[in-house]
């Protein structure tokens, strides 16, 4: 971090603040302190947190990360969504070739796809801004909405952290925002197409997630 970077107890009170005030207040404040040393990681699941983004910090980065094994569908939806709002996309690769380590070592795979292309698009950074909401899984209840990142050295913003699905649901059709193609065909939750299957209404959203192993993150969010 930058020695202008905000110290802790900056940050508690930034987080006390944000969680009480909507989310285009964080994002507001995130592209205020930090500029163009800030970026939105995006996982095209749906596009609320872009659309926020558009309202008071257009022309943001925002940064998808191409595992190589991504659905069609969302490759479609990136693109979709890139031209409704002319983003400025930058679509990262792994360093690897495509191999089959994700039938044994998930947590490679997603290591070498997700976590090793996400440290390079961090690199110079002093923030970045996820979508991460607490009613997502378990192991997310306690997100704050802006917190220090130990293990990238950053500050980490969650503007929508506070929300419900039923907030998201409310949005996208206030907002008629477009929707993921597989979204309404039990894939509540969409990464890549070996690992991720649909469920059943009432269950994990995340229980389609590397079904068949002890895994729920991929190692971005740990």
């Amino acid at each position: 971090m930058t020695a202008l970077a905000p110290g802790l107890a900056e940050l508690e009170a930034v987080n006390a603040d944000l969680e009480q005030r909507p989310a285009t207040a964080a994002i507001e404040w995130a592209h205020e302190r930090f500029g163009d040393g800030l970026l939105l990681a995006a996982s095209f699941q749906d596009c609320v947190l872009i659309d926020l983004a558009s309202q008071v910090a257009p022309g943001i980065e925002v940064v998808f990360l191409d595992t190589q094994y991504h659905f069609a569908e969302t490759l479609w939806y990136v693109e979709q969504v890139r031209a409704r709002y002319d983003l400025n996309l930058r679509a990262l690769e792994p360093d690897v070739p495509r191999d089959d380590r994700w039938l044994a070592d998930p947590d490679a795979c997603c290591r070498v796809r997700k976590v090793e292309p996400m440290a390079r698009a961090l690199e110079g950074k002093d923030a970045w801004m996820t979508g991460l909401r607490r009613a997502e899984t378990a192991s997310r209840v306690s997100t704050p909405v802006v917190h220090y990142d130990i293990a990238r050295d950053l500050v980490k913003v969650n503007p929508i952290a506070t929300w419900t699905d039923t907030d998201v649901a409310g949005y996208t059709a206030e907002r008629e925002l477009p929707v993921h193609p597989l979204a309404d065909k039990g894939y509540e939750s969409i990464g890549c197409w070996p690992c991720t299957r649909p469920v059943e209404e009432g269950d994990d959203p995340r229980g389609g997630r590397w079904a068949d192993f002890d895994k729920r993150e991929c190692g971005l969010h740990t």
